[in-house]
């Protein structure tokens, strides 16, 4: 609730997003550099969802999974770096409340929709190399749909909740956000309400739509490694490995990053090396998840191979 004090000031109808405002020389630099990345990320996972979809090879519970993931990549970076790039290139960052509101929602949706989803995933190589005996009777095609509909209908329902009780704030100034985007953290600080129960919301939240996922991505791969370690000769293990590695390291770098901007929140001299910590895991995660899969993965190299074939023959 706010203070009658609070009450008597005028609310704002508008946040500045200040983004990379102290590098003021370097502006176009950086929107070039995004604008590269942005086309890059997109072409990237429209890419292997095309694979996904085209190819009888890649019709398997891991691509499937995959090609849900390269789908929520490209959402993810539409709902980031269009207004990023709008910004640098106007040097202007003003946003409606209505408006950054409506970005943190997308925001928050997808940041949940990929914790679970990431999970599901782990769950998935944790019963292909752990329990493979078990592995068709879990992963049918219609388990697959239903984890995968679980991960999307829950991400967005747990943003709604967050974003509702969001919404009911009262913005009374400052109205600066030192970040590229609306994020929870920036826009609690500028409420004149409360922030206890927010905070306490935003706890009960994560636990689990953010915790229990990273939870389960951490077992199943200490499972997973543990079982790797027991097999006896050496090719079998690098065979087994290979078939989660892409995988571990997406999740490392996504978790990684994600939990050291949430770890400390109120910490405001960590704000820029925050920042940097925001644009790997909201800007660069997206577009290197495609080249890891890629780089790393057979089939979808040779997916990749017999569809430039098809293109060059003009038998796409």
């Amino acid at each position: 609730m706010a203070t009658p004090e609070q009450g008597n000031q005028t609310s704002i109808t508008e946040f500045i997003l200040l983004g990379f405002g102290t590098l003021l020389e370097l502006q176009i630099l950086l929107f070039l550099l995004f604008l590269v990345i942005y086309f890059s990320t997109m072409a990237g996972n429209i890419l292997i969802m095309v694979l996904v979809v085209t190819d009888q090879h890649l019709h398997t519970p891991m691509y499937f999974f995959l090609g849900n993931l390269s789908c929520l990549e490209t959402c993810y970076t539409t709902t980031i770096l269009p207004r990023l790039l709008a910004s640098l290139l106007t040097r202007d960052g003003t946003i409606s409340v209505s408006g950054c509101i409506t970005q943190y929602y997308f925001f928050s949706s997808l940041v949940c929709t990929e914790c679970l989803l990431l999970s599901v995933m782990s769950y998935d190589r944790y019963l292909a190399i752990v329990k493979p005996l078990h592995y068709v009777a879990h992963m049918s095609g219609r388990a697959c749909l239903q984890l995968t509909a679980g991960s999307w209908v829950g991400g967005f329902l747990a943003s709604s909740i967050a974003t509702v009780s969001i919404s009911q704030l009262t913005f009374c100034g400052p109205n600066s956000i030192d970040h590229f985007f609306c994020d929870f953290i920036p826009l609690l600080k500028l409420s004149c309400n409360d922030p206890k129960l927010m905070g306490t919301l935003s706890l009960t939240l994560s636990f689990p739509f953010l915790l229990v996922p990273f939870l389960v991505t951490v077992m199943s791969y200490m499972s997973i490694i543990s079982t790797i370690l027991r097999i006896p000769s050496t090719t079998g293990r690098q065979k087994a490995f290979s078939t989660c590695s892409s995988h571990l390291i997406v999740v490392s770098i996504y978790y990684g990053t994600l939990l050291l901007v949430y770890m400390f929140p109120t910490a405001h001299k960590l704000s820029d090396f925050k920042k940097v910590l925001s644009v790997i895991y909201t800007v660069l995660t997206p577009l290197v998840n495609p080249l890891i899969y890629t780089l790393r993965n057979k089939e979808v190299k040779g997916a990749l191979r017999k569809a430039f074939r098809k293109f060059m023959l003009g038998q796409w």
